[in-house]
């Protein structure tokens, strides 16, 4: 409040003095301060030059605001392509839970339509979003957390690296963006495992609802299969979040510096949806195999029943190539495409669209 006040007062006292008597002396510090304040009144100037208006953009984004942005932007694209992530789950998870499926001889010629025609004539249309509360109630402090700790992983390796104030080496950029994505996906993921867990669960049931719920799956989980149980796959997870997302980022900014440079004019929105999409495919193109390693490794001992994987990470990686092909490692990447490109999307573009109007509201004083 008081700083508040005393700003006010510098912007009054300083225009007073440079309304005035024609050889009256405004000191210099107001001078620069009444400069800064004009700037921020002109967006069309303020976007053009690279410097200030980055820095001050930055400093309107409070942590809470940061967080919230984040968060809503995860659940808001997990609601809205949750049938094709429960597709996927379901692909994935084909022949690894067999107890939880009632028909496993009808999986054998499964595909995309053929399971959702199955998901919508035995469980109803709503079975889509089989798990969306438990995948919203991940998504929030996972997004929030992701793109809190990518702003503060890429703010200390800029420091670090000297990249504050220019931001003229390419390459060390993209270095930033790579390293800055790849720690955050790792914190996220690590800090939120157990109901990405849960949600897996959740999703890759079909008729027989062995799990009730999300408290009855962590009571459940935690009594068959120990505390630990939870945090089955975790090394999976770790491996091919830290690259996936660590990829999307970098693909997202090098495509939204090169598209702003080129069309500086177009829509924030519509580069942040067509950045996000590209960015989604080039990841989940690179890390889809150890992504369907880490569901079968979460749906180990689901429903109670006997372990299939029992050799660890790159164990699992052997018996799928053995027994499905290097193809079964690919199973499930369609609807994962057709997920993602939205999904993706949808999230920077709301997370930037969400940025922009929570920035607006201190500069309203």
């Amino acid at each position: 409040m008081n700083m508040e006040a005393r700003v006010g007062v510098v912007v009054e006292g300083g225009q007073r003095a440079l309304n005035t008597a024609h050889g009256t002396v405004v000191d210099a510090g107001a001078r620069k301060f009444l400069h800064s304040q004009q700037q921020q009144q002109q967006p069309p100037q303020s976007l053009n030059s690279p410097k200030r208006p980055f820095n001050h953009q930055k400093s309107q984004i409070g942590t809470v605001q940061q967080l919230l942005a984040g968060g809503i932007a995860g659940a808001f694209s997990k609601t809205c392509t949750a049938p094709l992530a429960r597709l996927t789950i379901l692909l994935q998870a084909k022949g690894s839970v067999q107890g939880m499926h009632s028909d496993v001889a009808a999986l054998s010629k499964t595909s995309i339509w053929r399971e959702a025609s199955r998901i919508v004539n035995e469980e109803g249309f709503r079975a889509f979003w089989k798990g969306n509360l438990v995948t919203i109630a991940h998504r929030l402090p996972y997004t929030s957390v992701n793109f809190y700790a990518y702003e503060r992983y890429k703010n200390l390796l800029q420091s670090v690296m000297g990249l504050e104030d220019h931001r003229g080496s390419t390459s060390a950029e993209l270095c930033v963006h790579f390293v800055g994505g790849g720690l955050s996906g790792i914190t996220a993921a690590s800090a939120t495992y157990p109901l990405d867990l849960v949600r897996t669960r959740l999703a890759a049931q079909r008729q027989t609802m062995y799990y009730k719920g999300i408290w009855h799956s962590f009571n459940t989980i935690c009594r068959e299969e120990g505390f630990l149980g939870l945090y089955k796959g975790l090394g999976a997870t770790l491996l091919g979040v830290g690259p996936s997302i660590a990829i999307s980022f970098t693909v997202y900014e090098s495509l939204r510096s090169f598209w702003q440079s080129r069309s500086p004019n177009d829509s924030t929105v519509m580069v942040s949806l067509a950045c996000g999409s590209l960015s989604g495919i080039a990841s989940s193109t690179a890390t889809f195999p150890v992504d369907l390693v880490r569901r079968r490794m979460q749906l180990e001992g689901a429903g109670g029943r006997a372990r299939v994987y029992n050799t660890g990470l790159f164990g699992t990686f052997g018996h799928i190539i053995r027994s499905e092909g290097l193809r079964g490692l690919y199973r499930g990447i369609l609807p994962e495409y057709y997920k993602v490109v939205p999904s993706v999307g949808i999230v920077f573009m709301t997370y930037e669209t969400l940025k922009m109007l929570l920035s607006s509201i201190p500069t309203s004083n």
